[in-house]
Formats: C-alpha cells, sequence, structure tokens
C-alpha cells in the first residue's frame, strides 16, 4: 500500500482539482476542455513516458529538451528545403535520436559515468545541433501537416481528440504494457534497484541501459514530431526546459528519483495535474502564466516528502517481518519452492 500512496494521492488531487476549477468554470465539464487538455499536454506527455523509464532504472536524461528542439528544426528544414517527404525526415529523425540516446547509454555504462554529465553533455550537444542548422524560426507548409492539423475524432458535447492527443494516449497504453508487462520493463525496476545485483542474476546490464536511453532519445524525437505538426513549424528555441518539465510531472506521480519505483499511470496523473494546473489560469485570465511553475515547485516538494514518508514507511514494515534472533522464519505454503 505504501508503494501505491504517491498515485492514490495524485489521482484524489487531480480528481479534486478538477471538481474544484468545474464549480469555480462550468466549462471544465464539456469535452471541449478535456479534449484541449490533452492536446495541450501531447508532447511533454511523449517525453515524460521515455524519462519515466530512464528514472526508475536509477538515472536522468537531461537531453531530451534539445532532443525536440532539434527535431523540429531539422524537420522544418528537411521538409521545406531540402525536399525530403514528411514521412521520411520522420524516420530520420527517429533513428538519428534512437542512434544518439544509444550512444548515451553506452557512454554510461562503458566508461561507468554519470548519467547526469552524459545526458548534460548530450543536452549542449543537441541543442547547438539546432541552432548550427537555423537560429530563426522555420515554418512548415507541407499538406501533410494541413491534413493533420485538420484529422481528429468528434468527441459527445462538441469536444475533439487530436491526432497528436491520440499518438500520446497510444505512447502511453505501449509504454505500460512495455515496463509492467515484459521482461525489459523487469530489468528497468531491478537496475534501479541494484544494478550490481543485477548484473549478478545474468541481466546483460550494458545492452538495456542502451535500450533505455536509446527509448527516451526515440520518444523525445516522437514529441518533437508532434510539437512540430502543432506548430506547423521549427525553431531551436523549442521545448526549452521541457525535461525539467517531464521530471517534475514523472516525480509528481509517484516515481523515485533514485530509481526502482514507479510507474506510466503515476506518470499520465503527473502530466495531467501539471495542464490542469496551466488551464484553470488560462480560465482564470488575471493569473501569470508563471504562476504554473510555482505550483509545481510546491507540488514537487509536497510529493518528494509524501515518497519519503512511504519509503520509510515501507522500511519500517519490512523490518517488523523479519523474523527475531534464533527465531525460525514461518513460510506459507503459497510461497514455499521445491
Amino acid at each position: 500500500m505504501s508503494r501505491n500512496l504517491p498515485v492514490l494521492v495524485a489521482a484524489l488531487l487531480f480528481a479534486a482539482g478538477y471538481c474544484l476549477c468545474a464549480t469555480q468554470f462550468p466549462a471544465f465539464l464539456t469535452t471541449r476542455v478535456v479534449g484541449n487538455l490533452l492536446t495541450d499536454s501531447a508532447f511533454l506527455g511523449i517525453v515524460a513516458v521515455g524519462t519515466t523509464f530512464v528514472i526508475i532504472s536509477g538515472g536522468i536524461d537531461l537531453s531530451v529538451g534539445s532532443v525536440v528542439g532539434f527535431t523540429t528544426v531539422f524537420l522544418a528544414l528537411a521538409i521545406e528545403r531540402w525536399g525530403i517527404p514528411p514521412l521520411a525526415a520522420f524516420a530520420i529523425v527517429l533513428g538519428a535520436a534512437a542512434l544518439f540516446g544509444a550512444a548515451m547509454g553506452a557512454l554510461i555504462h562503458v566508461f561507468e559515468m554519470p548519467p547526469f554529465i552524459v545526458t548534460l553533455a548530450g543536452m549542449f550537444l543537441a541543442r547547438g545541433a539546432g541552432f548550427l542548422l537555423s537560429t530563426e524560426s522555420v515554418p512548415i507548409n507541407a499538406p501533410l501537416y494541413s491534413a493533420v492539423a485538420d484529422l481528429s475524432l468528434s468527441l459527445p458535447g462538441g469536444g475533439r481528440l487530436t491526432l497528436t492527443a491520440g499518438v500520446m494516449l497510444a505512447v502511453f497504453l505501449v509504454g505500460g504494457v512495455l515496463l509492467h508487462a515484459t521482461r525489459f520493463g523487469a530489468t528497468v525496476y531491478a537496475l534501479g534497484g541494484s544494478r550490481h545485483t543485477t548484473a549478478l542474476m545474468g541481466v546483460r546490464v550494458g545492452r538495456n541501459t542502451i535500450a533505455i536511453y536509446a527509448l527516451s532519445s526515440l520518444l523525445a524525437a516522437l514529441a518533437g514530431i508532434v510539437f512540430s505538426l502543432d506548430t506547423a513549424s521549427g525553431t531551436p528555441l523549442s521545448a526549452v526546459g521541457v525535461e525539467l518539465d517531464a521530471i517534475a510531472a514523472v516525480v509528481i506521480g509517484g516515481t523515485l528519483l533514485t530509481g526502482g519505483q514507479g510507474g506510466i499511470l503515476g506518470t499520465f496523473l503527473g502530466v495531467m495535474i501539471g495542464g490542469l494546473i496551466q488551464t484553470a489560469i488560462t480560465f482564470d485570465g488575471t493569473l501569470s502564466s508563471w504562476w504554473t511553475k510555482i505550483a509545481t515547485g510546491l507540488l514537487l516538494f509536497a510529493f518528494i516528502a509524501l515518497q519519503q514518508g512511504s519509503v520509510a514507511l515501507a522500511g519500517r514494515s519490512g523490518r517488523a517481518a523479519r523474523p527475531r534472533a534464533g527465531q525460525q522464519p514461518v513460510v506459507r505454503p503459497a510461497e514455499a519452492r521445491p
């Protein structure tokens, strides 16, 4: 129960916040607001899924925002100036991002370098590469972008589920299955618990570390594609600081920064809480958008304290369950092994 407490609190907080907003602004009860909330949170949500894998494994990835920015600039130039078809440009940038993340993962494993330093270098590298391509915003006028902007699923009540929102929901669904129902997901949790113990169990730590960071960069590039579809442009200043927003959403969703604990559902709630705060401020009209950052900071403090309390509670429960000196542990029939 203590492990699920932060996620439960996040769910209750989102529900209470949404109900409070609905009492102040009745339009919150319409599907139009729900659709806009999902669309506005789409690119951050996709980034946050990759960040969840990295943090649960005991690492950190500071390069994702820069990868988003580089992706938007590359797509704009590739489509508008180099004559590359949009779908081909998407495939190229996704492959390049996966290789970039894999290279960072290899450096972290082979040279036993801190993920913070490696991904910080990656952040500067990707952002600098984006500025080398272009120092100004480049519009994208491809017909595909216009078609995607009009592509949506109608919801009851006049709302719309846009393609970008649908992509985010699909990423959360696939990410949840990958993390919670596959051997790779179990390895991610094991790495966050203890890399040394995981290696002694015969797990290929290096290969999985490379895969985790490749996945994070791949999803960051996908978020860049979604961002470019929403804005129909590319700029090297895109998504500045989004890596911190993603980390905040993941932590508010109950994932421990030390690794080994967390989940995709919690990350989704964390992203939605951030989007809810921003939407409420927009509806109010009198508050500065910077109140979103202030509220996020306060929530971070609260959830970090809650996580520490949950860990301490779990530790006390574990010690209470251990047999005393000279006492034989009790093995239930269902736990017995041949």
